[in-house]
């Protein structure tokens, strides 16, 4: 039986939103193979939404036990996730592509081929294949992996988990793992009910146009008004003014990005920010300069003043919504 491996991500004991995508991926690639999907994932002890997993079509799923799983470290995880794949003997490991560390520290590892950054995943006559945006987004690369096991990582919020139910099954194993060069003395939280970027189903972007870091409070009011589902993401021309922490970057060099609606506010739209959200299922652009290279692209253009149109866009949605 040619199995895939789905390597999940929790936070704080809980399993994170990206991991149904994963096994929603991992399960469609098994279709293809005739094989199994076995999920693994790692913490000090019970991950908390793993007995959800077979819904999604995991048949197996292992809770990886041990110290060195308190905070993530890129040795030892890769070290642990490398060991597991190459006893298992997958035909495929799959990631969420949420970090870009450890897919290829774990290819590197095994000596495989890598892709990264995944929207689609098939199986082509007996072979892995996987398609990624390339040249900023504007084209898509569809990739044969040769090899065992082909390591892939999927772009947040594309793969929309499916229910594939399946009997499941589930194992703890512990594992006691050396310390690697890296330790994690300390994480620094995001403010509490601050939504993940890479993980919102809307973000709001600001940009340049916004003169300073004060006026952000104008999109934390917008992406309040959505109730709570709504991320605040910048451009990385703010972030290196230190209007913004890194965390909120959206781009090539930062988090990307595939929400059902991004707003870009303010953003004239470089190559290098419509890299990490041109698969935006809808895009929204409101910028005074109406040859803004974001118009090319967007579903939606406001040419104005950005201060006078997104209070009045803030109360249209409170109205819409109900607050």
């Amino acid at each position: 039986m040619t199995a895939v491996l789905a390597v999940l991500e929790q936070r704080d004991g809980a399993l994170r939103k990206v991991s149904h995508e994963v096994v929603t991926g991992a399960r469609r690639l098994a279709d293809g193979l005739g094989g199994e999907v076995e999920a693994l994932v790692f913490g000090t002890g019970p991950v908390r939404g793993t007995d959800q997993l077979a819904k999604y079509g995991a048949d197996r799923v292992i809770t990886a036990t041990g110290a060195a799983f308190a905070s993530y470290a890129p040795e030892g995880f890769a070290r642990a996730v490398a060991e597991h794949a190459q006893a298992g003997g997958y035909r495929a490991v799959l990631f969420g592509a949420t970090g870009k560390d450890l897919a290829p520290r774990v290819a590197a590892r095994l000596g495989v081929a890598l892709a990264m950054d995944v929207t689609d995943v098939a199986v082509e006559g007996g072979a892995v294949t996987a398609t990624r945006p390339v040249y900023a987004g504007k084209a898509l690369l569809r990739v044969q992996l040769g090899g065992a096991p082909a390591i892939l990582a999927l772009r947040p919020n594309v793969f929309t988990p499916v229910e594939r139910p399946r009997p499941g099954a589930a194992a703890t194993v512990a594992l006691d793992l050396p310390a690697g060069r890296v330790i994690v003395k300390h994480v620094k939280a995001a403010a509490a009910g601050a939504v993940d970027v890479a993980e919102a189903p809307i973000v709001i972007s600001g940009g340049r146009g916004l003169k300073e870091p004060a006026n952000f409070k104008l999109l934390e009011e917008l992406a309040r008004a959505f109730g709570g589902s709504a991320a605040v993401g910048a451009s990385r021309a703010v972030v290196d003014a230190g209007w913004r922490p890194h965390a909120d970057q959206v781009g090539q060099t930062g988090k990307t990005v595939s929400p059902t609606l991004y707003v870009a506010v303010g953003i004239s739209g470089a190559i290098q920010h419509l890299a990490g959200m041109r698969t935006s299922k809808v895009i929204v652009a409101i910028n005074k300069d109406k040859d803004a290279p974001i118009f090319k692209i967007c579903d939606y253009g406001i040419v104005g003043d950005l201060f006078e149109i997104v209070p009045r866009l803030t109360e249209e949605i409170k109205k819409a919504v109900g607050h």
